[in-house]
């Protein structure tokens, strides 16, 4: 039997696979995203993991791990919403933190969660702003951007900032060779929303796989110890 990651989007399962393939982790599986693409804020509710735990065969599993953002509300926050989602599938298991591994008898096998943040906040986009390793120019031009909507009073979050930047970053920072002349397809962490073609679909989710796989991360950043280690719970 294998182990198994449940994360909140696309993006987290990209960058989560090539950092399991960094640590020659090869009994962990990633499963399908809680979050569809088009799902800003999926996580408002609790109703969307509450179903993804109730719709697993958890017996082909040995152990479960669940990686949710913090956003603003913070961790231990996260990890209370994560525990009252796993009461719809069993009673014998709180998690009092992150990277702490649980057993419960009712389902026999282990649980850990760990909650993505920089300082107690922030989300995946925010730790890869941490750990690009490439040029950023384009990226980092985005801060007079942003200066500049808050001169004319408009003001832009954190969290859609941070996207901002990682998208500019894989387009334009580091798209290199023939890429370049599909930048839209083959550098960006975000698909085409409005697409009819189920194969245009398959494509763009493979080239959102491969960019977010890329050596432009620095894995060895200690922001990533934390979670480093809750991976090698598995």
């Amino acid at each position: 039997m294998s182990n198994l990651i449940i994360v909140e989007s696309e993006n987290d399962q990209y960058f989560i696979e090539a950092l399991i393939d960094n640590l020659n982790l090869p009994n962990i599986k990633v499963g399908i995203p809680i979050c569809k693409i088009d799902d800003f804020d999926c996580l408002g509710g609790y109703t969307k993991l509450t179903a993804n735990l109730q719709s697993l065969k958890l017996d082909k599993y040995n152990k479960i791990g669940i990686i949710l953002d913090a956003d603003e509300v913070g961790i231990a926050e996260r990890v209370g919403f994560i525990n009252k989602a796993l009461k719809s599938i069993c009673n014998d298991i709180t998690l009092d933190r992150i990277n702490q591994l649980k057993r419960s008898d009712t389902l026999d096998l282990s649980i850990a969660c760990y909650i993505t943040n920089v300082a107690g906040q922030g989300e995946l986009e925010t730790v890869m702003r941490k750990i690009k390793s490439k040029n950023s120019i384009y990226a980092d031009c985005l801060t007079e951007w942003k200066r500049c909507l808050e001169d004319q009073g408009e003001k832009i979050k954190d969290k859609e900032f941070d996207k901002v930047w990682v998208s500019n970053y894989l387009k334009y920072d580091t798209c290199i060779g023939k890429d370049k002349k599909q930048k839209s397809r083959k550098c960006s962490n975000e698909l085409i929303n409005n697409i009819d073609n189920t194969k245009e679909i398959e494509n763009n989710l493979m080239s959102n796989n491969k960019t977010i796989k890329k050596d432009i991360w620095n894995f060895d950043d200690s922001i990533l110890d934390e979670l480093k280690i809750f991976l090698r719970l598995f």
